[in-house]
């Protein structure tokens, strides 16, 4: 019989593309992960992979395993999920999330807080990380659901599926004792005043940079920040003017007390679900998507 252990170290190193990242998301060494490889080798009489350079790659006989393998798991994965969404009546449905280390919290917390409304009591755990990591934790059914600001990364061999949930231009705010200094109409009332940037991972970042030079103003950079909270606690306290999504203008000024100076769509952010699943039905997830598509991405 088929060592099922040994069945899916070899689907985590082919869906990874190799021993060191299939080793990392599984907690155990590629020496190990070998070794459990060549004996399902030596239980069916056939080579599943050979090298290629420094690559490994599957051979006719490793990709109808895996074409198996897949499947497999996959039910595997749909079985655990319906088990644990379909609980008793009392028990609380488990929701393991994933969240993207870049995405503001704030807009983290309004996208997940709708599954937290269902009408069955909801056990949300929620884990932090980049999002190649969490891809590897999705993969190995260890979460649900990732939520992030780009869509499966290319080059990752991961089944799953993006769902869009929606986008954000970006507003600019400031203290109101350094509002007060901005003159003139917005964009050019940035130009030469203190910012705070994001940093320089940041795909908005990336997109602000492009913006202010096509726009041709040069504000000067007071700061740069990997977490946005940090970013906003500065601006606050009028170290600088800064940037945030549109969607969160009026939290942002009421918790922040600070002054809009303006916004564009020229700059954007989009976020995404991602799932194992193409089609959803875990309750946590619908109720997610349904509420960001219709309450807070719909249009104003």
């Amino acid at each position: 019989m088929t060592n099922y252990k040994h069945l899916h170290y070899f689907w985590m190193v082919a869906k990874s593309g190799g021993l060191l990242p299939a080793s990392e998301a599984l907690h155990t060494s590629q020496q190990t992960l070998s070794g459990q490889i060549k004996q399902l080798e030596d239980r069916f009489g056939k080579a599943l992979f050979q090298k290629r350079g420094r690559k490994l790659e599957l051979t006719e006989a490793g990709k109808t395993v895996f074409s198996f393998a897949d499947e497999i798991f996959s039910l595997g994965a749909e079985m655990e999920q319906v088990l644990r969404t379909e609980t008793p009546s009392g028990r609380a449905i488990e929701f393991r999330v994933g969240v993207a280390d870049a995405l503001s919290k704030s807009i983290v917390y309004h996208l997940l807080e709708p599954a937290m409304r269902l009408p069955e009591p909801v056990r949300i755990v929620c884990r932090e990380w980049k999002l190649d990591s969490l891809m590897a934790e999705l993969a190995t059914h260890r979460l649900d659901l990732v939520i992030a600001d780009s869509p499966i990364p290319t080059g990752l061999s991961v089944k799953a599926y993006n769902h869009k949930l929606g986008r954000s231009g970006q507003s600019f705010f400031a203290a109101p004792q350094l509002a007060a200094r901005c003159t003139g109409s917005f964009p050019a009332t940035l130009n030469g005043m203190p910012m705070l940037m994001h940093g320089d991972d940041s795909e908005v970042q990336k997109q602000l940079d492009r913006w202010l030079e096509s726009e041709h103003l040069y504000p000067n950079v007071a700061g740069v920040f990997d977490d946005s909270a940090l970013l906003k606690a500065f601006g606050r306290e009028g170290h600088g003017i800064f940037a945030a999504p549109t969607i969160l203008e009026a939290e942002i000024i009421s918790q922040h007390g600070v002054k809009l100076l303006g916004r564009t769509a020229a700059i954007w952010q989009d976020f995404y679900a991602i799932s194992i699943e193409r089609r959803i039905t875990h309750p946590c997830v619908l109720a997610i998507c349904n509420a960001a598509r219709g309450e807070l991405f719909a249009p104003m």
